[in-house]
This record gives C-alpha cells, structure tokens and sequence, in this order.
C-alpha cells in the first residue's frame, strides 16, 4: 500500500488556548479497536446552523456565526483549508467555543463503555461542516488516522494523549513519532492528507471531552472522516512524549 504524501501534505497546528443533536456512536475507535466490538452508528442528524439562531443555544449559535465568517474570508480559496486566515478563524472559534461553560448539555458530556461517544451538535445547511462533541471514557481511542477532509478539534474537559506519526511513503505505512497530552484549552487544526496523522487516547482516570469541527456534511462524519492507515509494526512503543 504506497500513497503519495506530497499530494496529501497536511499539517496540524496547535495552540494553548482554553458550542442538541441526535448521539452516533463512534465507529471508528474502541478500546483495543477490537472490530467485532464495534457498535452500529446511528443515523447523524443535528440541527443546522444557518437561519436557527433563535432556537439554536447561544454558544453554538456563536461557533456557527463565526464559521460563517471564517468561510467568508476564503471565498476565492480553491479548498479553505489551504487558506491561512481560514485557519486561523477556525482555531479562535473552536478556543472561544471550548472556554464557554455553556457549551455543551449533560446529556451530551455522556459516554459509552464500547467506544468513544460522538454527539452530533450542528450542521452547516450548505454541507461544509459538521460540529461534533466526543466523550472519552478511561482507556478509549481512536485508530491512526489521517483526514479525508480539514478538521479541528479542543479539548473542553480532561486530558487526552494525542499520539503524531509520519507517513512513510517508500513503506506504505505509518511510522511513530512523538506523542504529547492534550489538556482542557488545547486546540488543533489539520488539513487533509498524511502530513497530519494522528490518534487520540484517553490515557488518565477520568472522562475527556472534546469538540470537533469536520469539513463534510453531518451525514458523512462517521465515513468520510477519519483515513485509518496502516502502522509500522514498532507501535506507539516508538512515540517519544514531546
């Protein structure tokens, strides 16, 4: 399996600063990522962004507006995510959203003991993006991945360990790199390709919880999201802690 990282390349920029919907279970990661452990997702759906302001709860309705905005500045971008003021905006909504204690309901702080919880917060009626909450119970993880789409996330409660791996291209697959902790206000921001993959782990005691920002229409965050990759047989026992 050979795939061409320079025409994935990606990045993941990350920051140190501290937005209801239908639940989807994550398909994609599990504790051991055992496959015959993995729960059928349910269908996405989440209220839209544009044009619910009024019924919308205020924080996302601001994550909402300021998206807008971000997308506004990259209108003659050919992809928004290459556009650096794009990026920028998303990371500051993502930061402000991340430091409202409003944010997010009980009901979407909940987990699930087989896998991480995605919670399906809003949708962009023009299908551009998806917002997403996910609850991390201890032990629980997503696969090595890379992004079929630009996406970002902040870490609202706890700490999450987000392990950083290199495409190797002659080998077709993953190499380890690095790993560091994610605590509450780290924000992230990638474009698609394999210059940014990744996997996150609750590695501590407690719950974790993040928000998520995909580049698809709700419909799509469990499919066509997360670019799972092959990983050298070293493991995450190569990853340096950063």
């Amino acid at each position: 399996m050979k795939r061409n990282a320079s025409k994935h390349e990606s990045q993941f920029w990350n920051g140190s600063r501290q937005s209801g919907g239908m639940v989807v279970d994550a398909k994609e990661g599990t504790v051991g990522l055992a496959a015959s452990a993995l729960p059928v997702p349910a269908p996405a759906s989440g209220p839209a962004c544009a044009g619910t302001e009024t019924s919308m709860r205020a924080p996302l309705a601001r994550l909402c507006a300021a998206l807008a905005a971000a997308f506004d500045v990259s209108a003659g971008a050919p992809e928004p995510a290459q556009c650096a003021e794009f990026a920028r905006r998303v990371r500051a909504a993502l930061a402000a959203a991340a430091a409202d204690a409003d944010l997010l309901t009980p009901a979407e702080r909940e987990g699930a003991a087989t896998s991480y919880r995605r919670h399906l917060l809003a949708t962009d009626p023009l299908g551009r993006y998806a917002v997403a909450a996910l609850v991390w119970m201890p032990g629980q993880a997503s696969p090595v991945h890379a992004h079929h789409t630009w996406c970002g996330y902040a870490v609202l409660d706890g700490t999450l360990t987000e392990a950083l791996y290199d495409w190797n291209d002659a080998a077709g697959m993953a190499v380890p790199a690095r790993q560091h902790p994610r605590a509450a206000g780290a924000v992230s921001f990638a474009r698609a390709g394999y210059g940014g993959i990744h996997r996150l782990i609750n590695t501590t005691a407690a719950p974790a919880v993040s928000i998520h920002l995909y580049g698809v229409p709700g419909e799509h965050i469990a499919t066509r999201v997360n670019d799972l990759v092959p990983v050298a047989a070293t493991g995450d026992a190569a990853l340096t802690t950063a």
